[in-house]
């Protein structure tokens, strides 16, 4: 994605990624209507990278996001997932709800019930969970406990009753406080972000963003535990107005809808105080990593096995654009993944690794699917968190 976007009015292209999606949907169609579909695209994803082929690396696998392995394709359940705590009873009851979904599809009532009773289980412990969080706040986290303990009631009777919509209405607001409460046991910022990046706008946590469109309006989370500089970048960029009015200048179904560039020749911002163009570093968190690795891709770094803090794996995925050759040459153009399971599968897209993801739509994504090339940002700003933005430190270069 050139400097960072591969659109015909810019003379550079993005063309490993073109051609990456060009192939997948050539062999989509080719392919559709046989049983192996899956597979012939896990293949080719494969085959495209070499560096894929080297499973002879000594790199440990990590272990799977959920028992089983499954992908996780929910941005709310990926955000819960990636805060940086370390608290195991409330990752058991959070996947034990998260979970049920899966049961829910093949109407498995058992493994409903069963997935029910290891969150009771766990909550019947309020002290281990109260063990992560301050002192000030714990009375914030005994509500949250009594809000669960009454929506779990309220599955076990939609259970009896095998009431499938109400067991998802209920299990969606269980999930609601979990991650409340998961973020009152974040007590400070988990890492240093390297002294070299100190020149750039950081996010010390989260923020959340409303975009509107000429079509609609969009509510983004975007995660500074994960990506620190790449998504204070973003929300300095909001804060200063740069997206408002920013067309959409691509748009491919079942990819993705890009946006950020500015008009006139430049390909991103230009910092007003300088007068030059800021560059932001390929920023990437390993799962279970305590911080993000910076300026080299994953399959250069020999790390293509591992799984990242906040994968391609959500529809509405938030991506920063960058030059095909430059890991550290992004700025102000970003890309929503239009994530299709068949054509960008889980874990074996080539994406992840290679851009740096810095959030998701969590609210209205169904929106995406109707912007194309021409539409426009109207307005973004900040709804929530504008206080986690830090500007370059004193000395730096704002």
């Amino acid at each position: 994605m050139d400097k960072p976007q591969p659109t015909a009015a810019k003379p550079k292209r993005d063309i490993f990624m073109r051609s990456l999606q060009i192939s997948l949907l050539d062999w989509c169609k080719r392919l559709a209507q046989t049983s192996v579909l899956a597979l012939l695209l896990v293949t080719l994803s494969l085959g495209l990278s070499g560096a894929w082929w080297n499973f002879g690396n000594d790199q440990p696998a990590r272990e799977s996001r959920l028992p089983g392995g499954n992908a996780i394709t929910d941005a709310q359940a990926l955000l819960r997932y990636s805060l940086p705590i370390d608290n195991k009873e409330i990752r058991d009851i959070q996947a034990s709800l998260e979970d049920i979904s899966t049961q829910l599809r093949s109407k498995r009532w058992s493994g409903v019930s069963k997935d029910v009773a290891q969150a009771s289980r766990r909550l019947s412990q309020p002290e281990k969970l109260l063990a992560d969080i301050p002192e000030e706040k714990k009375p914030q986290a005994q509500a949250l406990i009594s809000l669960m303990n009454e929506d779990l009631t309220a599955i076990r009777a939609a259970l009896e009753a095998k009431d499938k919509e109400k067991i998802w209405y209920e299990r969606h607001h269980f999930l609601e406080q979990v991650g409340e409460l998961e973020k009152l046991m974040v007590t400070e910022f988990p890492f240093e972000v390297p002294s070299e990046y100190s020149n750039l706008p950081q996010l010390k946590g989260r923020a959340t963003i409303e975009m509107t469109t000429n079509k609609g309006s969009l509510t983004l989370v975007v995660d500074g535990y994960s990506a620190p500089v790449t998504a204070g970048n973003f929300v300095d960029l909001v804060q200063r107005g740069f997206y408002d009015g920013i067309e959409f200048n691509r748009a491919e179904e079942y990819y993705v809808l890009q946006a950020g560039d500015p008009p006139g020749p430049e390909t991103g911002f230009i910092d007003p105080t300088t007068d030059k163009y800021r560059a932001i570093p390929l920023e990437i968190l390993l799962k279970g990593d305590s911080e993000p690795i910076y300026g080299i891709t994953l399959e250069e770094a020999g790390l293509y096995r591992e799984e990242t803090a906040l994968p391609f794996s959500a529809y509405g995925t938030l991506a920063m654009a960058r030059p095909e050759n430059d890991p550290d040459g992004a700025s102000s153009q970003f890309f929503f993944f239009l994530f299709e399971a068949e054509l960008t599968p889980a874990g074996v897209n080539l994406l992840d690794g290679r851009y740096t993801v810095f959030g998701y739509v969590v609210e209205n994504k169904e929106l995406l699917r109707q912007l194309k090339v021409g539409d426009v940002i109207e307005s973004a700003k900040v709804i929530e968190g504008a206080e986690n933005l830090v500007e370059p430190s004193v000395g730096g270069v704002s």
